[in-house]
């Protein structure tokens, strides 16, 4: 988690912690500077949108890795296919080299797909460390409000 929101959430929980209570209240009701609470609170959200920024931010690279991803398949089916065109005109090669080229589509084929796999498990990763971030984000300022609303009972 980003160190200013942690600080920020850390003092508005000493905000409310060391709060005077309220004289006579059953459930520790405090007084609290609702000016600085709101000002903690912008500034958490102003921080927030890194987060969102770098999830995107994922996604573009996802796009961009798959992108090249497809761009060396296609590059090596191409490669692949120019050299089984040459040694098809070799006549004594002639099913060596069909099977060689297929062999070697098939080679990039696989190679193209183990690329697939790995570029979206790397994204996916990336995505869920975001997800989780941006939840335990949520979660502590969900917290953090509670705690004022109580605070402010």
């Amino acid at each position: 988690m980003d160190q200013r929101i942690e600080d920020l959430i850390l003092e508005l929980q000493d905000m409310v912690n060391n709060a005077k209570a309220m004289p006579l209240s059953k459930d520790r009701k405090v007084l609290l500077s609702g000016e600085r609470i709101f000002e903690i609170l912008d500034a958490i959200e102003d921080n927030l949108p890194k987060e969102i920024r770098q999830a995107k931010g994922i996604v573009a690279d996802r796009d961009e890795i798959l992108a090249e991803a497809k761009r060396k398949e296609e590059e090596v089916i191409r490669q692949a296919e120019a050299r089984r065109k040459v040694m098809i005109s070799e006549s004594e090669i002639v099913k060596a080299a069909q099977a060689q080229a297929a062999d070697i589509i098939n080679a990039a084929k696989k190679k193209s797909a183990d690329m697939h796999k790995a570029a979206n498990s790397y994204v996916d990763d990336l995505m869920a460390r975001a997800d989780d971030s941006i939840a335990n984000f949520s979660k502590e300022i969900k917290k953090t409000r509670q705690d004022f609303k109580s605070a402010m009972k």
